[in-house]
């Protein structure tokens, strides 16, 4: 089996999904604005300056420290409450065409992330996508976020995990298709044998250029819904509905105005 493995944010996504769902977090309480602008400000550095291991680590745990003691149940219904007004807007039109593609060959389809489940999951649904790699969190017995996690999906984790699932589903790597923005994720980009650059970091362009690997930038952001193909046979009727309409308006206008 080939499979394609989709990295999420700024890969599929314009924006970084944790980002993305600020304004919901905070309008519902989640998120104080200090604490909605120290993650605003913590992600610019680690886009514009990338992110060693000890980095990654430390983003980690400052993102837990967030999730403290928040009703996971709560989360998730949040997350799928908010995911057409916050998410739909944002997904990459080249992106879907190469979810697409790859569905139309028969590849299994991954989305793999560092963001948490509670995010991954329903997007996964929601843009028909086979499986999902993502963070996941610890939770009391109470249900609610201990700041710890069970995985973190990032970094090295990430291709141990796409090599555990390649396994499990019988997946041939080498016929398999990656797609990143970042540089931390060349673990997973040098698993298969077809890795995709897209809308790279400074380190993965480098990286990118020295291996001969493709290098694709997307640039426009499409709400779903737009793409959804018309109904030519509806839209034929609902104009003959309205021609008929207006004429038989004109004609009761015309008759009343000869009496």
């Amino acid at each position: 089996m080939e499979a394609a493995f989709f990295d999420l944010d700024k890969t599929v996504i314009a924006k970084t999904s944790i980002i993305a769902y600020a304004p919901a977090l905070r309008k519902n309480g989640y998120l104080s604005l200090p604490m909605a602008v120290r993650t605003a400000w913590g992600h610019l550095l680690f886009k514009f300056f990338g992110a060693d291991e000890e980095t990654l680590d430390k983003a980690r745990k400052t993102a837990l420290r967030l999730a403290t003691g928040m009703n996971q149940k709560a989360m998730k219904r949040l997350v799928r409450d908010n995911l057409t007004e916050v998410i739909e807007p944002i997904v990459y039109d080249d992106a879907i065409d190469l979810i697409e593609e790859h569905k139309l060959k028969g590849h299994l389809l991954v989305l793999i992330s560092a963001s948490p489940t509670e995010i991954v999951e329903p997007l996964a649904e929601h843009l028909g996508i086979n499986e999902f790699i993502a963070t996941t969190p610890v939770v009391d017995s109470e249900g609610r976020y201990t700041g710890e996690v069970e995985f973190y999906a990032a970094g090295a984790n990430k291709a141990e995990a796409i090599i555990d699932l390649s396994l499990e589903k019988n997946i041939s790597l080498q016929n398999s298709w990656a797609y990143s923005d970042s540089s931390t994720d060349l673990p997973m980009l040098e698993l298969v044998g077809n890795p995709v650059a897209v809308n790279p970091d400074r380190e993965l362009r480098k990286q990118a250029e020295e291996r001969n690997w493709p290098v694709l930038e997307f640039v426009r952001p499409i709400a779903l819904g737009d793409r959804v193909p018309l109904n030519r046979k509806w839209i034929a009727v609902t104009v003959l509905t309205f021609l008929l309409g207006t004429g038989l308006v004109k004609t009761i206008k015309r008759l009343r105005s000869t009496n």
